[in-house]
């Protein structure tokens, strides 16, 4: 039996991350050795979104809140990544803080995030010029008046477990028990 038509079987002849049935094709989740364990089945839509970030339509990974509980190892790996590239989104965020994976799945799933966001990141600064990283902890150093969520970020107030986002001058984190975005400027390293 080919890869193909193991994977097909394993996912009821369905794309394994948004569960469209057309233009199917095999993707293999890296590093791989080529197996199917090591592979997924997704369609032209989602291959496309994946191997090139610029064409991203975060509207069409909603569908990773059914995938990412996936029991397949290398479906819940590309959940992951594609969540974390997705992380600026609140909705993408909160289903990652949901979302636990073996230890040797994770590692898999950081394997290749770590090296291509090291790779292309413009590292994020607080107002001391410290670099920050995602499970810090910041301190407000400025009363911030938070728009559409009708209240005032304190001054002194510690955010902890920040989470980086696509822009070096922000970062994203809980406050008054909101998820909010916050600028790197107005924030120093705890």
């Amino acid at each position: 039996m080919s890869i193909e038509q193991e994977l097909s079987a394993r996912s009821n002849s369905q794309c394994e991350l948004c569960a469209s049935r057309s233009d199917l094709s095999v993707y293999e989740v890296s590093p791989s050795n080529g197996s199917a364990a090591e592979s997924i089945l997704v369609c032209a839509n989602c291959k496309e979104q994946i191997e090139d970030p610029s064409k991203m339509d975060e509207n069409h990974w909603h569908c990773l809140n059914d995938s990412m509980w996936s029991t397949e190892p290398a479906v819940q790996v590309m959940a992951y990544r594609m969540l974390k590239r997705l992380s600026s989104q609140g909705w993408a965020q909160d289903l990652l803080d949901m979302l636990y994976l073996e230890d040797d799945v994770k590692a898999w799933a950081e394997a290749a995030t770590d090296t291509a966001q090291s790779e292309e990141r413009t590292p994020t600064r607080d107002s001391n010029g410290a670099i920050l990283e995602t499970g810090d902890s910041v301190t407000i150093i400025k009363d911030l008046e938070v728009k559409g969520a009708g209240f005032t970020a304190k001054r002194g107030t510690i955010v902890k477990n920040i989470a980086l986002t696509d822009n070096p001058e922000q970062i994203e984190g809980r406050v008054n028990g909101t998820r909010i975005v916050l600028l790197s400027c107005f924030l120093k390293k705890s």
